[in-house]
């Protein structure tokens, strides 16, 4: 089984807070870490921006990411999510055996 780490960053803390909480809820993440007060530096709409948000990760089954990535569009406020992966090359084999138990079959 393989698994991998999704990241997003959203609008603030308590967006993702509660986009993490589903996640977890519908075992579409076993684990969901939130962190605020990122500065973002972007270009939107032709404008340089920046700005503070959240950033939040989870971690999952890679059979799993395409439905975290469209929960996430979803829940999310923005128009254009931040929502990216990456496979977990290497781990605690007794974390990924947790990581697995909770999360749904797919």
């Amino acid at each position: 089984m393989q698994f991998a780490i999704v990241y997003v960053t959203a609008a603030d803390m308590s967006e993702a807070k509660r986009i993490g909480r589903t996640l977890v809820e519908e075992r579409l993440a076993a684990c969901a870490n939130c962190f605020a007060g990122m500065q973002s530096v972007y270009r939107w709409e032709g404008k340089l921006e920046e700005g503070t948000e959240a950033v939040l990760i989870a971690k999952t089954r890679s059979s799993l990411v395409e439905a975290v990535v469209e929960r996430v569009r979803k829940l999310h406020s923005y128009a254009v999510p931040c929502v990216v992966s990456w496979p977990i090359a290497q781990a605690n084999p007794e974390y990924l055996e947790w990581l697995e138990q909770n999360t749904q079959e797919q």
